[in-house]
C-alpha cells in the first residue's frame, strides 16, 4: 500500500479506520488488559524494557514537575518515570478503564500514585499550559493524530517538553515488507500463546492496516514543526520502524 501525500493522510486514516477507533478498540483493550504488557514483550522479542528504558533515557525531568501520559495503558511509563523522580506529580489519561485498572493496581504494588482520568485525548480536559513534560508511547496509530498533538501543545508549559515513541512506517520498501511480514507472524503467534480473545482476534489485520497508513519518523517531524512545536528530533530504531521525538513548546516571543 502506497499512502496517500502527508496533507491529506489524517482525513485518509479517519474515514479509513473511524469505525473501529469509534467502535472497536475499547473491546479490544479490554480484552488485552490483564496480559497487555507481557504480549508485548513476547512481540518484541524481549526488548520491549529495552525500548522503554531507552525511552526514559531521552525523556527530561525536574524534581516537582507536572507529567501527563497520555493513553497511559497499564501505565508503564508513568512508573517509570516515578522510579527516576519520586517527587512527579504524574497524571494518566487514558480511554480505557480496564487498562487503567490494570495499571492502577500495577501502580500501588510498587508504592506510587498516579492520578488517572479516563477520558478521550482528543480533547484533554485539562488547562492550558498545565504540564512541564507530556509523554505519548504506541498509540498514535490509534488516533487523530494532529488533534492529539495539538492538544498536548495547548496544556503544555512554554517550554514544555513532548516526548513519543511508537512504531512507526519505514521508508525503505524492503525493511517495510520485511517488518509487516514479521508483524503478521508475530500477532498470530502472540495471540495464540497468551490467550487473545475474540476482539484482540478480530483486530489483528486493522493493525497492520493502522501501520501502512502511519507516518515515517520524518513525517511525523515535519507535522510536529508544522503544528509550532520547536527543536522537534527524533531517535530512531531499526531503520526507522521505531521512533523516539522529542519536541518542545516554544517560549512567546
Amino acid at each position: 500500500m502506497v499512502p496517500p501525500p502527508l496533507a491529506s493522510r489524517e482525513a485518509v486514516r479517519e474515514e479509513r479506520f473511524s469505525d473501529v477507533w469509534s467502535k472497536d478498540l475499547n473491546d479490544v483493550f479490554a480484552d488485552v488488559a490483564p496480559y497487555y504488557d507481557r504480549a508485548n514483550n513476547i512481540a518484541a522479542l524481549g526488548q520491549f524494557g529495552n525500548f522503554l528504558r531507552r525511552f526514559m533515557q531521552l525523556v527530561d525531568l525536574q524534581p516537582q514537575q507536572k507529567v501527563l501520559d497520555v493513553c497511559a495503558g497499564t501505565n508503564a511509563i508513568g512508573i517509570a518515570l516515578l522510579k527516576r523522580e519520586p517527587t512527579l506529580d504524574v497524571h494518566a489519561m487514558d480511554r480505557s478503564v480496564a487498562m487503567q485498572t490494570v495499571g492502577q493496581q500495577r501502580a500501588a504494588a510498587q508504592g506510587f500514585k498516579i492520578k488517572s482520568t479516563i477520558g478521550d485525548v482528543h480533547k484533554l480536559p485539562f488547562p492550558d499550559n498545565h504540564f512541564d513534560v507530556v509523554t505519548l508511547q504506541f498509540a498514535s496509530r490509534h488516533l487523530r493524530v494532529r488533534e492529539v498533538f495539538t492538544e498536548i501543545l495547548r496544556v503544555l508549559k512554554p517550554g514544555g517538553h513532548f516526548h513519543h515513541s511508537d512504531m512507526l512506517r519505514p521508508r525503505n520498501v524492503i525493511v517495510k515488507n520485511l517488518y509487516y511480514t514479521y508483524l503478521r507472524t508475530c500477532l498470530h503467534l502472540t495471540g495464540l500463546i497468551v490467550g487473545s480473545g475474540p476482539a484482540a482476534v478480530k483486530a489483528k489485520q486493522y493493525f497492520i492496516d493502522a501501520l501502512e497508513l502511519f507516518y515515517t519518523a520524518e513525517e511525523l517531524s515535519i507535522m510536529l514543526r508544522e503544528l509550532g512545536y520547536v527543536e522537534v528530533t527524533v531517535d530512531k530504531v531499526f531503520h526507522g520502524m521505531l521512533g523516539f521525538h522529542r519536541a518542545v513548546k516554544p517560549q512567546p516571543a
